[in-house]
């Protein structure tokens, strides 16, 4: 069996794509490399460099693959009640206007769902709400609006009703909901942080992260919340000593910034 050379691998999509695979988890991201590097019909990574290189379709369907874009709007539900609480009568309450992140935001369900709460209750949102993804093939299908049924499980009817039309088995967002959304490519590892930010939503990525690299990640998201600001994180990832962070655990992966 040939012996893969993940170094000169890494090192390639570094210098190229700017990405920096080392960051991740390494048994499972190797996996998924071997996965799509066979599917693409090549035998060794230096093949499968060049297919990249050489051809857009195989250089999607890798980032696309390496790239983790499970997600659907308000994803475990009663978390996301407890943080539309805090949302509600805790921080409007603290501030003038709402400044928030959402971090890694895949296909949009995340950002799309702090809008449809934002929208609900008339809440002030400082500019648009950022959301941003490493992968822009993601971040387009995002900027659609376009859904399929499953993807909208956790929506109410009422919600349903109201943000969305069907048509043909799809549906489609508002309009005025797409409007609050600002889209953005931005790798979490390599790329600053927004600043003065009052909610940052990352949720369901950095368990894909080596521990210094997701420690790392967290000490910035801290500093670019105002103090009082919420970090809301996925229902995997507990942070298990927030105060070396500045930060306070308010409600089960919910954490506001102290210091």
């Amino acid at each position: 069996m040939t012996t893969l050379n993940y170094d000169y691998f890494y090192d390639w999509v570094h210098l190229n794509l700017n990405i920096r695979l080392d960051a991740y988890k390494e048994k499972q991201l190797n996996r998924r490399i071997q996965t799509v590097m066979r599917q693409a019909g090549a035998n060794t990574l230096e093949e499968y460099s060049s297919l990249i290189h050489g051809d857009e379709g195989v250089k999607k369907q890798f980032l696309d693959y390496i790239t983790i874009n499970v997600t659907e709007f308000f994803r475990n539900k009663d978390l996301f009640e407890k943080f539309e609480e805090l949302l509600l009568n805790d921080l409007s309450k603290k501030f003038n206007e709402i400044k928030i992140w959402s971090a890694a935001c895949s296909i949009g369900a995340e950002p799309y769902s702090l809008a449809m709460i934002i929208n609900r209750h008339s809440l002030p949102l400082k500019r648009k709400i950022i959301a941003t993804d490493i992968d822009e093939t993601i971040l387009a299908k995002a900027k659609t609006g376009i859904y399929k049924e499953n993807e909208l499980k956790n929506v109410s009817l009422l919600d349903r009703t109201t943000f969305f039309k069907e048509d043909n088995k799809r549906f489609v967002l508002d309009e005025k909901i797409k409007g609050m959304v600002e889209f953005k490519k931005h790798d979490l590892v390599l790329d600053s942080f927004e600043q003065n930010l009052h909610v940052i939503v990352c949720r369901n990525v950095t368990i894909y992260f080596k521990n210094e690299v997701k420690e790392d990640i967290y000490q910035r998201m801290s500093d670019s919340l105002v103090k009082g600001g919420l970090l809301f994180t996925g229902a995997t990832e507990t942070i298990y000593q927030p105060e070396q962070y500045g930060l306070k655990k308010v409600s089960s992966f919910i954490y506001e910034k102290v210091l």
